[in-house]
């Protein structure tokens, strides 16, 4: 009996140690501008003390956040992805001023449609997140956007 109770608690413990980590959930949306220009939103939902970092970090700091927007005849980019104000710090760890967001985050990317008819634009983020213990390698997510008319 006590060997069959430790064998459930190592496999317990060994299914807990083993879970991934995923703090980062991402949303999309699309807000209309004008007739020709639309803003792809797209927004990380962040867990915990976990903190993503700013598309502009220095040389020798983490990952920056990244966008990548697939090209089509559907749409042009205009300008770069922008992003909210975050939270400068000192971080120890990169020994650096390093701009982050927790909790939630939001980046808008303008583009200037050249049709009239619905279409998608897709995208990847690519992007790294840390807590005050360890930081996760970085991942990249899908990002669907629709665009109606």
């Amino acid at each position: 009996m006590r060997k069959l109770i430790f064998l459930f608690a190592l496999i317990i413990g060994v299914q807990t140690f083993s879970q991934i980590h995923d703090p980062v959930k991402w949303s999309t949306s699309v807000e209309n501008i004008s007739d020709t220009e639309y803003d792809l939103i797209a927004t990380a939902t962040i867990d915990g003390n976990w903190h993503l970092y700013s598309q502009n970090v220095p040389e020798n700091g983490p990952i920056p956040t990244t966008f990548t927007f697939k090209g089509s005849t559907d749409y042009l980019k205009k300008g770069n992805t922008k992003e909210e104000k975050g939270h400068e710090i000192n971080d120890p760890i990169f020994e650096m001023v390093i701009k982050y967001f927790d909790k939630k985050a939001t980046f808008k990317q303008r583009i200037k449609i050249k049709n009239t008819t619905d279409f998608v634009v897709n995208g990847v983020v690519e992007f790294m997140v840390c807590n005050d213990s360890q930081c996760l390698p970085p991942k990249d997510v899908d990002l669907v956007f629709q665009i109606p008319k």
